[in-house]
């Protein structure tokens, strides 16, 4: 498979990669950040998967049940068929509280004759770190690794368990399924059982979905999108993460290959940003919840990312046994990322916490909490505002000025001020006004390049970063100042390759990037789309569009030639940015 033609299922406690094939080749229990039971993905022979296996005469299909996070794969032959139902349990229970047990279903329907397919289970526990054995303990098959720490998994099925283990033939004559949890079941499952558990999922998406406003273009778009940042999420702390896997890499036989398990105070706010447009306001209560237990000390700075269990330290760790995707080694767990100093973490949140002030006319809970985070980013934010730091695109050499970084200063000092006047808070207002002045000039004198005229990477700088693009979006300029309209078309002339947006083109730690960064792209339509140039937006979001995969799924990056997606999977960098993007045009074509 030459692509991540992958559908993800989960209940927002973790989740799983299923290929278009019907094979489970990523997944971690009991939770996202969990050691990998199947990591195909990472490795083809040793990594493991669970998977069906049927003859030539079969075509297989996948798609998603219609506003769901259940995926349907179809196998049809012309004698015989069958479906498999995947899918996470989440409802709410009475009471309401969520069920989300650390178990994935599988449902095989049978719809025409008498189907024959063999099962290859093959899990491989804690990263495939050493050998898995398996055992038929009459109500269940257990998996068991005793390396570095002892795993289990229990399988659950009413098909033959000595089928299941000896790869050999099985004849459908009934509906089946499989159950595969972390831990042991105490009422055991049967067939009944787990259809009421696809009923109550399916009728809870279904309900998430029809509290998603519905668009008159790109609605299946933004929906499915939608429906994958609400998988990306972390109900138990209201964290959401950057995507669910580790290690793809952003170019086949490169290096830059990291964990995306974690929650990126910069995505997750962005994420919040357009769910909140979306009205889904529940996972952004959470988040918010999540940044305030973060930040227990008044003064004291935020990292740019945390495990989604609020931890701080997020050691990288290179695991030697695994090949890597496509043989893209190093395999990394941890991020070494969590070090860095990035200052445009205070604008992005502080403009979350703003929009959702405005939100709720500021009769939200821990409003008071949140006015204390915001005094505590403006004391950050002009102790350090003059000092460069790591970016965005977090380079892992020399710090300097960045012009992105600057701007989100500029930005946190901006809602702090609107903040304090919602909450008639003023005695630091003239101050902070002055501040906020500061360091407006100082981007516009700086940041601006008179030979490129355009506003450039970095101070100094004359490369372009599409990250610059974003100075409209939170409001530093206006879309038709002159200035913003000369970067966009220096940017389109630049970093444009086939239709595709490099994020820089200036080398980095690792060299020239050679792949395209998606929601550089999806920000270059914005930006077209705000200077007046919609048909030119509209047809290359089309084209963007065609580029997902069979699911509408997008991954971190996207080779410039081949138009395969590479880097992490799924991204929510991509998928928020597509809305925000789609909405945009909704608002212009009609």
């Amino acid at each position: 498979m030459n692509n991540l033609d992958y559908g993800i299922i989960g209940n927002c406690r973790s989740a799983a990669l299923i290929s278009k094939t019907g094979s489970i080749d990523w997944c971690c229990l009991p939770e996202f950040d969990s050691a990998s039971l199947f990591a195909k993905l990472l490795d083809d022979k040793k990594g493991g998967h669970f998977s069906f296996t049927v003859d030539a005469s079969y075509a297989i299909s996948q798609t998603y049940v219609e506003k769901t996070c259940i995926l349907k794969t179809s196998y049809t032959s012309p004698e015989a068929s069958f479906e498999v139902y995947d899918f996470l349990p989440r409802y709410i229970k009475q009471g309401g509280n969520y069920h989300t047990p650390p178990e994935i279903l599988r449902y095989v329907k049978r719809t025409q004759g008498v189907p024959t397919f063999k099962v290859d289970f093959s899990p491989q526990l804690n990263y495939a770190s050493g050998t898995t054995i398996q055992f038929d303990k009459t109500d269940f098959i257990v998996s068991l690794i005793e390396a570095d720490k002892f795993e289990s998994l229990f399988l659950y099925t009413n098909l033959s368990h000595q089928a299941v283990l000896d790869h050999t033939e099985i004849a459908l004559e009934e509906d089946a399924y499989f159950l595969l949890s972390y831990n042991e079941k105490i009422s055991l499952p049967y067939l009944d059982t787990v259809l009421s558990e696809l009923e109550f999922t399916k009728a809870y998406w279904e309900q998430w979905s029809y509290k998603t406003p519905r668009f008159k273009h790109y609605n299946n778009e933004i929906l499915r999108s939608a429906l994958t940042l609400k998988l990306l999420s972390y109900d138990k702390t209201g964290a959401i993460l950057a995507a669910v896997t580790t290690s793809l890499p952003e170019t086949i036989g490169e290096v830059r290959n990291w964990d995306y398990r974690f929650c990126w105070i910069r995505d997750a706010s962005m994420v919040v940003k357009v769910v909140s447009q979306l009205g889904h306001d529940r996972m952004i209560k959470r988040y918010l919840q999540f940044i305030i237990d973060l930040i227990p000390d008044k003064n004291e700075k935020l990292q740019i990312m945390y495990g989604i269990n609020k931890e701080k330290q997020l050691t990288e760790h290179i695991l030697e046994h695994l090949s890597g995707y496509k043989d893209s080694a190093p395999v990394r767990i941890g991020n070494a990322a969590y070090e860095q100093k990035q200052n445009d973490i205070y604008g992005i949140l502080m403009d979350v916490i703003y929009q959702e002030l405005i939100k709720y006319n500021c009769d939200i809970e821990n409003r008071e909490e949140l006015w204390t985070i915001t005094k505590g980013i403006a004391w950050v934010v002009k102790n350090h505002w003059q000092e460069p730091d790591k970016g965005i695109w977090e380079f892992r050499n020399e710090d300097r000025h960045f012009t992105f970084s600057k701007v989100l200063c500029w930005v946190a000092i901006d809602r702090a001020i609107k903040v304090s006047k919602l909450f008639g808070k003023t005695s630091k207002l003239e101050r902070w006004q002055k501040l906020e002045q500061d360091i407006r000039t100082d981007i516009i004198t700086h940041a601006w390049n008179e030979d490129v005229q355009a506003y450039t990477q970095s101070y100094g700088s004359k490369d372009l970063d599409a990250s610059v693009l974003l100075m409209e979006s939170y409001g530093f300029v206006d879309a038709q100042e002159e200035r913003f309209k000369q970067t966009v078309e220096a940017i389109g002339r630049e970093l444009s390759n086939d239709g595709l947006l490099y994020r820089y083109k200036s080398e980095d730690d690792f060299g020239l990037p050679s792949s395209s960064f998606t929601i550089c792209t999806f920000w270059y339509i914005n930006s077209l789309v705000k200077i007046g140039k919609l048909e030119q937006a509209q047809k290359e979001f089309d084209r963007l569009l065609s580029y997902s995969n069979h699911l509408g799924l997008f991954s971190e990056d996207i080779d410039f030639k081949t138009k395969r997606l590479l880097g992490n999977f799924p991204q929510a960098y991509s998928h928020l940015a597509l809305i925000e993007t789609a909405m945009n045009f909704n608002k212009q074509l009609d």
